[in-house]
């Protein structure tokens, strides 16, 4: 588990860098032009990073409803087909978690990721079959000279909609799912003789500290709606902190809310909102996360690329009523 041999791996550059893009809730459905528009703005951003990986968080097809009541996307597969598609032909490494919308009506989600699996350039696995969600996976990212792992990428599935009654709104990574991650987190520890791996996690519905750290900390870019956590959940925060391995976590779901904060030591990013065939805000352009990992150090660079091709280095400052 700690060593990749075969030809299909994850790597830090031989400068020490591992970039990577976030693209989420693109939502796209039948190929229209806002769809085209999703897929123009995914290809200038790649141009213009030149990333080691992409990672979509959700919502990259919409299989919701309209207001009339008709599923709105006919060929979920082959939606998904041309959502990824801007990754796929450049030949640049992907990955996915599923989010509320991708399996809504006419797919499952084992159907989706058997689509998933059919594409040459990803890395996402359905993960194991005894625990809640499909996509739940954890990526080494290897050393610059060496085939070790030097960080993980940790991708959960946090579901669609509250299976539980009385338990209105949205799902939540559940408790076998934040067990899988500490088993995994702890077996790379032991690896590491007690040190934590640097991590990240991914995941498409924010978790409630989305919220709490916009409360109680200084944060950077803009929170346009409401956080749209679950009302409940099984601890999956507590868990990393417990481990101490994951620097940083990034969600989509909110599309305009951008911004990023540091709570307990973990900082909590939301992605930049890449699809037009969605709801969005006027004068907040759409865009992709951008997230830059260093070999042998436990820091995180992030900025935003927006679909003009400018680059949002600095995000707006937001400080709470108690700072």
């Amino acid at each position: 588990m700690m060593k990749m041999e075969n030809a299909k791996e994850l790597r830090f550059r031989k400068d020490g860098t591992f970039t990577i893009v976030q693209f989420t809730d693109i939502h796209w459905q039948d190929g229209s032009d806002l769809d085209l528009r999703s897929k123009a703005a995914m290809e200038l951003v790649l141009e213009a990073e030149q990333p080691d990986f992409v990672m979509f968080t959700g919502d990259v097809i919409y299989t919701g409803r309209g207001s009339d009541g008709a599923v709105l996307c006919q060929d979920p597969l082959q939606a998904f087909r041309d959502a990824v598609a801007a990754a796929e032909q450049r030949g640049i490494p992907w990955g996915i978690v599923f989010g509320n919308h991708d399996t809504e009506n006419d797919i499952t989600r084992d159907e989706l990721m058997g689509e998933v699996l059919k594409h040459a350039q990803t890395f996402a696995e359905p993960g194991p079959r005894d625990i809640h969600g499909t996509g739940n996976y954890a990526l080494p990212v290897l050393g610059s000279d060496n085939d070790q792992a030097a960080a993980v990428l940790y991708c959960l599935d946090s579901g669609d909609y509250s299976k539980l009654p009385g338990v209105p709104g949205y799902d939540w990574i559940q408790h076998d799912q934040v067990q899988w991650y500490m088993e995994r987190s702890k077996e790379w520890k032991a690896w590491k003789q007690g040190a934590a791996l640097p991590a990240l996690a991914f995941f498409h519905i924010p978790l409630p500290e989305y919220q709490e750290v916009w409360d109680r900390e200084v944060c950077y870019g803009n929170k346009h709606e409401d956080v749209c956590a679950a009302r409940t959940q099984a601890g999956f925060f507590s868990a990393m902190l417990a481990q101490g391995d994951v620097m940083a976590t990034f969600c989509g779901h909110d599309h305009t809310n951008d911004y990023w904060g540091e709570l307990y030591g973990i900082r909590l990013y939301y992605g930049r909102a890449t699809g037009y065939n969605t709801y969005g805000k006027e004068g907040f352009p759409r865009g992709a996360r951008v997230i830059r990992l260093t070999e042998n150090e436990r820091k995180v660079e992030s900025w935003l690329r927006l679909d003009d091709g400018s680059v949002a280095l600095q995000q707006p400052e937001h400080r709470p009523d108690n700072v």
